[in-house]
C-alpha cells in the first residue's frame, strides 16, 4: 500500500501554489471553480493523509470547502504561526513557492496538532458568515448615525432613510443568526446564556469565534484566547 502523503498550499487571490508531497513538485492551479475541481483530479490520484493551508481573510474558503467535500482531511494554519513554523526550519525567504513548501512540512511535523485546527463545519462557517455580516452592519449603522449628528439639513433625510434601511437589515441579520443557533447550536447556547450577563449577541460570536467551547478545559481556552499569563522570565 502506497504511503500516505502530505500536501502544503499557499493561497492567493487568482491562484493558489501546492506543495504535493514532502519534496515533491510545487504545482500552481488558478483559484476558482475549476482550478479547484482540477486539484481534486490531480489529489485523486494519491493517497493524502492532511493538506494544510494558512487562513488567508477567505481566500481559502472555497478551495477548502471543495477539498472537504471530496473526502480530504483539511486543516488551517494561523499565518503568524506558519511563517514561525517556516523560520525554524530555515526558510528565511518568502515566497509563495516556499510557503507551500514549508507548510507541507509543517502538515508532516509530529506536534503539527499544536499548529493546525480543523476546518470548521458548513454549519459553523455559516455561523461565522452571519456574525461578520451583523458586525459590518453595526459599523455601518454607527456610522449613519454619526453622520447625521453632522450633517446638514437637507441631508439629514437621507441620512435618516438609511439609518432606517440599515437597522431592518440588522434586524434581519439577527433572527437568521437566532434561528442558526437553535436549530444547531442550542445545548451550546443555553449553557453559555446561563453565566449571568451573557447575551445572544456575546453567544453568537462566542460560537462563532471559539468553536473549540465545550471540547477545551477553562484553563486551555484561556491560553488559545490569549487572557492566561505565560512566565517571560529568562534571563
Amino acid at each position: 500500500m502506497p504511503e500516505a502523503i502530505v500536501v502544503g498550499i499557499d493561497i492567493a487571490k487568482q491562484t493558489f501554489d501546492a506543495a504535493i508531497g514532502i519534496g515533491g513538485r510545487i504545482e500552481t492551479f488558478a483559484n476558482d471553480d475549476v482550478g479547484h475541481d482540477g486539484f481534486v483530479s490531480r489529489l485523486a490520484e494519491q493517497l493524502v493523509d492532511l493538506i494544510v493551508m494558512e487562513a488567508t481573510g477567505g481566500l481559502e474558503r472555497d478551495l477548502a470547502c471543495a477539498l472537504q467535500a471530496a473526502g480530504f482531511a483539511v486543516a488551517v494554519v494561523n499565518p503568524r504561526q506558519a511563517r514561525d513554523f517556516a523560520k525554524a526550519m530555515g526558510y528565511l525567504a518568502k515566497t509563495d513557492r516556499i510557503d507551500a513548501k514549508a507548510l507541507a512540512e509543517l502538515a508532516r511535523h509530529p506536534e503539527r496538532d499544536r499548529f493546525v485546527s480543523a476546518l470548521p463545519t458548513p454549519e459553523q462557517q455559516a455561523l461565522q458568515a452571519l456574525v461578520a455580516r451583523r458586525r459590518q452592519v453595526v459599523m455601518m449603522h454607527v456610522a449613519e448615525h454619526q453622520r447625521l449628528s453632522i450633517s446638514h439639513a437637507v441631508a439629514r433625510k437621507s441620512v435618516a432613510a438609511l439609518i432606517k434601511a440599515i437597522r431592518a437589515q440588522l434586524d434581519e441579520v439577527e433572527a437568521e443568526l437566532a434561528r442558526h443557533i437553535e436549530t444547531h447550536h442550542a445545548d451550546l447556547a443555553q449553557r453559555l446564556t446561563s453565566v449571568r450577563g451573557i447575551g445572544p449577541t456575546t453567544v453568537a460570536t462566542l460560537i462563532a469565534d471559539v468553536p473549540e467551547l465545550g471540547r477545551l478545559s477553562r484553563r486551555q481556552i484561556s491560553a488559545l484566547i490569549g487572557v492566561a499569563p505565560f512566565n517571560r522570565d529568562s534571563g
